[in-house]
């Protein structure tokens, strides 16, 4: 009992304690804060960058999307890829039913055989002919006449191994092999179908090379006469709102795109995939593409500043040993660049000098009033 009434005066004591440490923080509070009852600022150093706002489109670079397709006509044998697998160049997505094309492989094959006997026996009756044309068993017209079987013979050979090259060139288009390494996004014909190649190749799938991606962004026309190439620029996609990825503006579009009457113009903004996280295609970006950077400027909060006829001022407050304390001091000052939240100080306020925020009539008569 003795120490249950120990532990209540200690709770006590402590309670009182913590109460005089608030009233005293709250006095010492009010005894730094501006007399005219406003916000108080500091101007300081920071970097500071106007940027260029745009919506975006992640899209893929002039040959990241190729659709694959067949050059010859002829029944889908096999297909050995699925939507989403990953795959080098060289490797075999798709088998077409090859057999009349290995049947005229032979046939060319055959062909050549032929045209090479005849032009080896052509050959031979030539030099046979030429032997004995000196000694008068053969005459200049039977040496002439066997010069020219020869040159036929050779030039059937010629277009033999012609045929027989191109029929060898058909069996592989016969297997469809992937042109660079990717990832199949599309898949258009199964195994069992039938594929007619006659005016254009038919798809039968499409790869995308997902690490060679760009930013399409979309630049009001009031904004676009300060896009460059090289410029300096950031993005963001909803999937990862918190991350923002660099990027740089490689070109500019010179066609203009008209989308609910509203004039854009796309400017490339080209980037390096990041590892650890997926982009992809049709991805929609917040872009902000940056004109110039300053660094380590004065600056001040852009709601600090105020405007009459035309020019910038501030309020800084005054000494409490001077006249009229309560009413802040006015003073013009120079503004340089700006982005979204904070504004260059070129003239007018040093670093560390204290500047008043807010609607200062309202405080003044809030403190009448009570």
């Amino acid at each position: 009992m003795r120490l249950t009434k120990i532990a209540w005066v200690a709770l006590g004591v402590g309670l009182v304690a913590a109460t005089a440490a608030a009233l005293n923080r709250a006095r010492s509070s009010d005894e730094t804060a501006d007399p005219s009852g406003g916000e108080v600022v500091r101007v300081t150093r920071r970097d500071i960058a106007s940027v260029v706002k745009a919506t975006g489109v992640i899209k893929p670079r002039v040959g990241a999307e190729v659709k694959v397709g067949s050059r010859i006509s002829g029944v889908v044998k096999r297909l050995y890829v699925q939507i989403g697998d990953t795959v080098r160049q060289g490797q075999l997505l798709a088998q077409l039913d090859e057999r009349d094309l290995v049947a005229r492989r032979a046939e060319a094959k055959a062909t050549l055989d032929q045209a090479d006997v005849t032009l080896r026996y052509a050959r031979i009756d030539l030099d046979r002919k030429r032997a004995l044309l000196p000694s008068g068993g053969m005459t200049t017209s039977d040496v002439e006449l066997a010069e020219r079987a020869a040159a036929v013979a050779e030039q059937q050979v010629n277009a033999a191994r012609a045929s027989l090259a191109f029929a060898e060139t058909q069996v592989e288009y016969a297997r469809i092999v992937a042109p660079i390494s990717g990832v199949v996004a599309s898949v258009s014909t199964q195994e069992g179908e039938t594929v007619a190649a006659s005016f254009s190749a038919p798809t039968f799938l499409t790869l995308l090379d997902p690490s060679r991606l760009e930013v399409w962004a979309y630049v009001d026309e009031t904004d676009i006469g300060r896009i460059a190439a090289g410029q300096t620029a950031q993005f963001t996609v909803d999937t990862y709102g918190d991350h923002a990825f660099d990027g740089r503006v490689a070109t500019v579009y010179p066609k203009a795109e008209i989308r609910d009457n509203v004039v854009d113009y796309v400017s490339v903004v080209t980037f390096t995939p990041p590892r650890d996280r997926t982009l992809r295609p049709e991805m929609t970006t917040t872009v902000r593409i940056a004109l110039d950077a300053r660094k380590g400027v004065l600056t001040l909060p852009i709601r600090a500043l105020r405007w009459e006829g035309g020019r910038a001022f501030v309020l800084t407050p005054r000494s409490s040993a001077q006249r009229d304390a309560a009413t802040p001091e006015r003073r013009a000052v120079t503004t340089g660049r700006r982005d979204d939240s904070f504004v260059e100080i070129t003239g007018g306020l040093r670093e560390g000098d204290l500047v008043v925020i807010g609607d200062l009539t309202a405080k003044s008569q809030e403190k009448s009033d009570s």
